[in-house]
């Protein structure tokens, strides 16, 4: 299991370097050195792929800890006050200054590999395959950057050398940056092998990468973008995915999460994941993650209570508006809004019956980690990239804003939406059930539906910010949210609850360009107003 990450553990952040403005290498071996043999290339190739499980990133920071749950979730972890992760956002903020730069110094190591692959005396196949790879990371994480920062520096080849003109590198307006991102992984997917090859999703797929495309699309055609086409190249790439008959929803949505937490790949529905191995103990201590340790359940296990457990920083709370966007018997209400709390004295559950905001984030629950022992800082979880369940909503979307739709795409666009209904409900997803089932009124009653499914089935897996903020509704239903909250109580986790929904406003949409960058890169422009 988990393939990639063993080839990490003798290299892992080997190939890093620094940050697409840094001149002078960090490494020992010069890049003559460093690319001459196929395991080179694949070496270089895993240094790409393990920003991903970085702590600045999937690792650790974004697990609950910079905003991203918006209506749905707040974070209430105190040692994150004053921070993003509570809507109280400065230039300076270190959470934000590393996502920069990490996803920076990745990009730098995507461009090092392509300009020196053919150093490394690969057979052609390979060589497209490491080149699709690359290449396609390096566009996904300049979309990583896009969708938090607005305009941004579209970097595809190392300095030319410590010159201020090679290494100032002016913005590129956004919507420029999405043509080359989707230029990009485009040309990348032919040289990406079919998932149905694969084991597991560690591993870039052609439906992975179509998968993403589609979400790239959607977002390149909403706010502030609003590019044309895109609906409908969003439409065509989540068919891509669709066509395949390969995929498929895992008929239970718990087993879904129970997988990821017991270390079982299941490609047909989690298309692409971020690997971690082991708990950090033992002779490899860099390659485990956070995954259920920061967004899990609350406990923390005070005195060796109950080690069964696991312990959980529980930094993601959701709020009563998640809540009751689900109906009773949607079984997935009570997964990914955990039912329950754990007494500190005991260990014993508390089942929560009336109170909506104390209510854990429940999808990555450590009491399934099978690796014992459970440690107090890491966990062996992967985290879910891209899942079919995703796909079919993103086409149903794509379906609904696109004005040149056929009848025949709409009724398909309802059929995709009621399969991720019908496995929520328990029931089977391709077998038409009336109580369950939305039925066609058209597209604009489509599009309304399928934002409350997407947090209903996507809740807490880092999507919901950019949801709301390419329907151009962020700052509205923020506020929405904080008018919910009860103004008399004055439990912590309410306290917390209105700090995050009070600082919010219209202006993070996007967060501010790191001062440390403002201050090395005098090209740079700051976004509007910070």
């Amino acid at each position: 299991m988990k393939h990639r990450i063993i080839l990490l553990l003798a290299t892992v952040f080997a190939a890093a370097g620094c940050n697409f403005l840094d001149t002078y290498p960090q490494d020992v071996k010069t890049v003559e050195d460093s690319f001459r043999t196929p395991a080179d290339a694949e070496e270089a190739l895993n240094g790409v792929y393990c920003t991903l499980g970085a702590s600045q990133l999937y690792g650790n920071n974004m697990l609950g800890r910079m905003g991203l749950s918006a209506d749905i979730g707040y974070e209430y972890y105190n040692s994150d006050a004053n921070s993003v992760g509570y809507y109280e956002v400065v230039a300076s903020d270190a959470k934000i200054n590393s996502y920069w730069r990490y996803l920076y110094q990745s990009i730098g190591n995507a461009n090092r590999l392509l300009e020196n692959i053919d150093r490394c005396n690969l057979e052609d196949a390979e060589k497209l395959h490491i080149t699709s790879e690359a290449r396609f990371l390096r566009a996904y994480y300049h979309f990583m950057l896009t969708v938090r920062f607005g305009n941004i520096p579209y970097v595809t080849a190392v300095p030319a050398s410590g010159n201020v003109a090679d290494i100032q590198l002016p913005q590129t307006p956004q919507a420029t940056v999405y043509a080359n991102i989707i230029s990009e992984m485009e040309a990348s997917v032919a040289g990406l092998p079919d998932a149905s090859a694969l084991d597991g999703g560690g591993h870039l797929s052609k439906s992975a990468a179509w998968g993403i495309l589609a979400r790239v699309c959607l977002d390149a055609a909403g706010y502030p973008c609003y590019l044309p086409g895109m609906y409908a190249k969003a439409k065509s790439c989540a068919k891509q995915v669709i066509d395949l008959n390969f995929h498929e929803l895992n008929p239970s949505f718990e087993q879904v999460f129970i997988n990821y937490m017991q270390d079982i790949y299941d490609i047909k529905e989690s298309i692409w994941e971020v690997e971690f191995y082991g708990n950090n103990t033992g002779t490899y201590t860099t390659v485990a993650g956070m995954v259920g340790r920061n967004n899990g359940i609350g406990f923390s296990n005070s005195g060796g209570l109950r080690d069964d457990i696991g312990v959980s920083i529980g930094t993601a709370r959701a709020t009563s508006y998640f809540y009751n966007l689900f109906e009773e018997a949607d079984l997935r209400r009570d997964w990914t809004i955990a039912p329950y709390t754990y007494n500190s004295t005991t260990g014993e559950k508390t089942v929560q019956t009336t109170n909506l905001w104390v209510r854990f984030c429940g999808k990555f629950r450590r009491e399934y980690e099978t690796l014992m022992p459970k440690s107090v800082t890491n966990t062996p979880t992967n985290f879910p990239l891209l899942r079919y369940s995703d796909v079919l909503l993103m086409y149903a979307e794509a379906v609904a804003c696109d004005d040149d739709r056929t009848a025949e795409e709409l009724s398909a666009a309802y059929e995709c939406l009621n399969q991720v209904r019908r496995r929520g409900y328990g029931k089977d997803p391709l077998t038409a059930d009336a109580s369950v089932d939305v039925p066609n009124e058209g597209g604009v009653a489509l599009l309304e539906t399928i934002k409350d499914e997407r947090a209903r089935e996507l809740g807490f897996e880092l999507l919901r910010k950019d949801d709301i903020v390419r329907w151009g509704e962020f700052y509205h239903r923020m506020k929405h949210v904080e008018s919910l909250i009860p103004g008399a109580y004055t439990s912590s986790y309410y306290v917390a609850a209105r700090e995050y929904y009070r600082n919010a406003q219209a202006r993070d949409v996007l967060w501010p360009i790191p001062s440390y960058e403002m201050g090395v890169n005098r090209n740079l422009v700051q976004n509007t107003g910070w």
